[in-house]
């Protein structure tokens, strides 16, 4: 693999500089969310939004599909959502004489999916966004279909303690890339958005980047270099994760997967390209950890009474496991 120069990571650097500039538009108060959302929007992967209503979220998504010109759908999910309503169904169709079905694409098939609420639906419905989230395509009745490229899920859901919900699998939370939590807003923030912003009203957004040039960025952050250290640091880190393998595991019932791993690599070449480098370091791991891992993470009975959460699991972790083993030599650079 030829890896990424540096005029080629700062020309695509200016894009996005200029969509994280946009979205700071759409959504006040809310800089390292927005900066999240675009690390795991250029390492390919699907993300889920938690928090109360009414916080933006929605207006993110519609915001960041209009500055990226692609194409968006957005699904509201309900408990009677059946899963051919998101996936599509064959219709009995007459042509020439003839009858067959022919396939109808439900709102899968589009570039930036928005699955509003998507823990308000059945774990049936649910179920059916597995696959097209893993494997870009769908099955129905035997026959798959192709979804778009480049196709990202992001879904929001409310905290799962409110009545009406269902939590996440823990197979569908792991397709996930990112799980960010999306905080409320302080009283400067709240001012500002009185003062700019109507009730019913979205504000205007211009595209910053077409189809061409976001391909390109997200085929330049692959070929970010990833030092041995730091894929080392990696994979100590969700080692770490599994108990007994650290102190800072005490409490954890189930560790991080190796979907875990091949996420924390990604989101860290993505935030690489976002600081304008050619090769990933310790602290684009470090940055981008809590938002891997929190979804992977499951917490013992006991810890759940004691108020532990996912987040303190991780904090403990990042301060635990050392940057690099002290028999390996650190070099961050690629070889020339």
């Amino acid at each position: 693999m030829q890896f990424a120069t540096e005029s080629e990571v700062s020309a695509a650097s200016q894009h996005i500089r200029s969509l994280t500039q946009t979205l700071n538009q759409v959504l006040f108060g809310q800089e390292e969310l927005i900066d999240l959302v675009i690390t795991g929007l250029l390492a390919r992967g699907h993300i889920l939004l938690e928090g109360l209503p009414g916080l933006g979220k929605t207006e993110l998504v519609k915001g960041l599909s209009k500055a990226l010109d692609l194409e968006a759908k957005r699904v509201q999910f309900t408990p009677d959502l059946l899963p051919g309503d998101i996936t599509g169904n064959p219709v009995l169709q007459e042509q020439d004489g003839q009858r067959a079905f022919v396939f109808q694409p439900g709102p899968l098939f589009t570039n930036i999916l928005l699955a509003d609420e998507i823990n308000r639906a059945s774990p049936k419905t649910q179920s059916a966004m597995l696959e097209a989230m893993q494997e870009r395509r769908v099955t129905v009745l035997g026959d798959s279909h192709e979804l778009p490229a480049p196709f990202f899920v992001l879904a929001t859901q409310n905290p799962i303690e409110l009545e009406g919900t269902y939590p996440l699998p823990e197979a569908q939370l792991d397709r996930f890339l990112f799980k960010l939590e999306v905080s409320r807003n302080n009283v400067e923030t709240l001012e500002k958005i009185v003062n700019q912003r109507e009730l019913g009203t979205e504000p205007e957004v211009q595209t910053v980047m077409n189809a061409q040039q976001l391909d390109e960025t997200l085929t330049l952050v692959r070929r970010i270099f990833l030092p041995d250290v730091v894929a080392n640091y990696i994979a100590r880190l969700v080692d770490a994760t599994h108990p007994g393998q650290s102190s800072a595991a005490a409490g954890i019932k189930y560790g991080s997967s190796p979907r875990a791993a091949l996420s924390l690599a990604s989101a860290a070449k993505a935030r690489a390209l976002i600081n304008e480098r050619t090769h990933t370091s310790f602290e684009d791991v470090k940055y981008v950890a809590p938002a891997v891992l929190r979804h992977r993470i499951i917490l013992d009975y006991n810890a759940r009474v004691e108020g532990k959460t996912p987040n303190d699991a991780i904090h403990s972790l990042l301060d635990e496991v050392p940057f690099q083993n002290l028999d390996t030599p650190k070099v961050l650079h690629r070889p020339s």
